[in-house]
């Protein structure tokens, strides 16, 4: 049999092909043409579900809390302060989202065991656990650092490992029963590629990895999936705290910034991971766990 192989000279350039990376269509123009029908068929399969998310009132949390509203769930909104949580609530209503907001600082017992306490007055039940709160109060040498500089660097790992662990533990007897659940953990590329200067927020961003592995081992059996994922360089307040840092103030120093260190070509929107958090905590999704996605631009350095 003749296999027949094309004149390259007679064959037409796939205009989309030849087009380069940065002329592609943002994320977000791409989901105005498809938002419609999508939501649709999300709101059908994440209707009627609860999502705690923590750290929500701006940046990534908030846009995930939107995200997952917009999709059906009803979401509980946390953060430090009332203020906020006031606002980031009205501002889901006047969406017609569902939503209710409490306090939470997720270091403190007694602020998760209100958080909690939240979720189950108004919804009886939670589906879906999504940890975003983070801190980073150390910038300096890792191994400058003195011991007194440690000890105070423990609110990081209390605030970015262990809290998400204890407040899953108070979680579980209310998810355990209610099929489908899923816990999604938010890490950051510095798990892979330390970021200059926060030490120990790398090594806290590291420890999640292999919390989420251990947390899907251990939950697999109660039919709870535990994902992660690992943000790039996204635009937030703690991205321009880090660009400052750098001494990143110019449009060309950053750029190049970003392509030098992490060989990206924009910076990410908040927008661009909420969309990954839907589908991990939908159906779609109930054949992964354990598994740690980074949503950082294609960075050939991951």
């Amino acid at each position: 049999m003749a296999v027949i192989i094309p004149n390259p000279s007679l064959v037409t350039p796939d205009p989309v092909r030849s087009q380069s990376w940065k002329r592609l269509p943002t994320p977000r123009a791409v989901l105005s043409v498809r938002s419609t029908s999508h939501r649709a068929n999300s709101r059908l399969k994440l209707a009627n579900k609860v999502a705690v998310v923590t750290g929500s009132t701006n940046g990534i949390g908030f846009s995930i809390a939107r995200r997952l509203a917009q999709d059906g769930v009803h979401v509980v909104i946390s953060s430090r302060k009332q203020q906020n949580v006031d606002q980031a609530v009205a501002m889901l209503k006047e969406e017609g989202l569902s939503v209710t907001g409490t306090v939470c600082h997720v270091g403190k017992a007694e602020d998760r065991e209100q958080l909690v306490a939240t979720a189950l007055e108004h919804c009886g039940g939670v589906d879906f656990l999504v940890c975003v709160a983070g801190v980073n109060p150390l910038v300096g040498s890792t191994l400058r650092s003195s011991e007194q500089t440690w000890d105070k660097g423990s609110e990081i790992l209390s605030v970015n490992v262990k809290a998400p662990a204890l407040l899953l533990s108070q979680l579980l007897p209310h998810m355990e029963n209610r099929g489908q659940c899923a816990v999604v953990l938010v890490s950051s590329v510095s798990a892979y590629i330390p970021l200059p200067k926060l030490g120990a927020y790398n090594v806290s961003k590291t420890a999640l990895l292999g919390l989420t592995k251990t947390l899907a081992v251990e939950l697999a059996p109660k039919n709870i999936r535990v994902n992660c994922i690992a943000p790039g360089i996204i635009n937030t307040d703690f991205a321009q705290v880090m660009f400052c840092m750098h001494h990143l103030t110019e449009d060309s120093a950053f750029k190049e910034y970003l392509k030098y260190f992490y060989g990206i070509q924009r910076l990410g929107q908040p927008e661009d991971c909420a969309g990954l958090v839907s589908f991990l905590c939908s159906p779609e999704a109930s054949y992964i766990t354990g598994e740690t996605i980074a949503v950082a631009g294609l960075s050939p350095h991951l």
